[in-house]
């Protein structure tokens, strides 16, 4: 109560006069150092999220293998799984069209195997071989244009 009989509302305290840490952070910082905002930085630099290296290796290793009998394919789709999520979405395009390539081509590969004993997966094995590499020279193509895959989820071309 006041001193009139009014009962006196209480505010909140202030912390205007209060030193906020920050400041004094602020004072030690020390010339030619830097300090930086807790903001928001993507997971990769702006210039390395438009880098083409990755997903050309991937496209090689998906060639490669056809050669190690499938081992550096597995490779290439665990880091095109890994890259797609933090990749612009042209670079996502190639990232999905890899995947794509490798689940198909093991799915003809494992096909043309069954097939073996008939004599067709003899003809069929350097067949899903040769379409491996043509997917994967038109998706380079198209990379080193710096052009999103046109029809990524396209089981041809």
């Amino acid at each position: 109560m006041d001193a009139e009989g009014d009962i006196a509302f209480m505010t909140p305290p202030s912390f205007a006069s209060r030193h906020d840490r920050r400041e004094i952070w602020a004072n030690d910082v020390t010339s030619g150092s830097t300090v930086s905002d807790p903001t928001f930085e993507p997971a990769a630099p702006s210039r390395l999220q438009d880098d083409k290296t990755l997903p050309g290796i991937v496209y090689a290793l998906h060639i490669a293998g056809v050669v190690t009998g499938g081992i550096t394919c597995v490779i290439a789709v665990i880091l095109a799984y890994i890259s797609r999520k933090d990749a612009p979405e042209w670079l996502a395009s190639h990232y999905e069209f890899q995947i794509r390539t490798f689940w198909l081509g093991l799915a003809l590969a494992i096909g043309a195997t069954l097939l073996t004993p008939l004599g067709i997966g003899l003809l069929l094995l350097p067949a899903v071989g040769v379409w491996i590499v043509v997917r994967c020279v038109v998706g380079l193509s198209n990379l080193l244009k710096g052009q999103p895959y046109p029809t990524p989820r396209n089981w041809m071309l």
